[in-house]
Parts: structure tokens; sequence; C-alpha cells
């Protein structure tokens, strides 16, 4: 049953595809913008793949909500497209 359950959790759709845009908006600021949010963004991308949720929890005992998560998402796209270099290269 724990096999099932860590699979099932390891195949959130949803928290991989976030996590990949994320990591892309962090990869597209490496080329266009600077490293350092690129960083930030990269550290951020973490927070939605599921293996590292299964393995923070292994490790910490602790899990990040999904409404810190879902606050992490707007922040993300509200620095992405309104304060970002990049939010301007895209206009």
């Amino acid at each position: 049953m724990a096999a099932v359950r860590r699979q099932s959790i390891n195949w959130n759709p949803v928290g991989w595809l976030f996590g990949i845009l994320v990591l892309a908006v962090g990869v597209a600021n490496l080329l266009l913008v600077h490293p350092v949010p690129a960083a930030g963004y990269a550290l951020a991308s973490l927070v939605y793949f599921p293996p590292v949720g299964t393995w923070l929890e292994a490790k910490c005992g602790m899990s990040i909500h999904p409404l810190v998560k879902l606050a992490l998402a707007v922040a993300v796209v509200m620095f992405t497209l309104g304060v970002s270099d990049l939010g301007d290269m895209i206009d």
C-alpha cells in the first residue's frame, strides 16, 4: 500500500507542470536577464516537484501546505510579468 501511495504522490501532473514552468522561467532569466533571479526561480521550482515534497516529508517530517504553494505561484507570476526585466522583454 505504501508503494502505491508513494507512486500516486510522485505522479501529480499539476505539480510537475508548474514546477517545469517555473524552471523554464528560471532558464529564460538565466539566458536573457541575470543568473541571480534564475537561481531564485530554480529554487522556487523545487517546491512544486512531487519527489522533492516526498523527500522533504521523509527527511524533515514536514510538508509544504498547498496554500503556501499557491501564494508562491502568485508571487512568481507577479514578479515575472510585473517587476522582472523578463516581463519587459515579453511586451
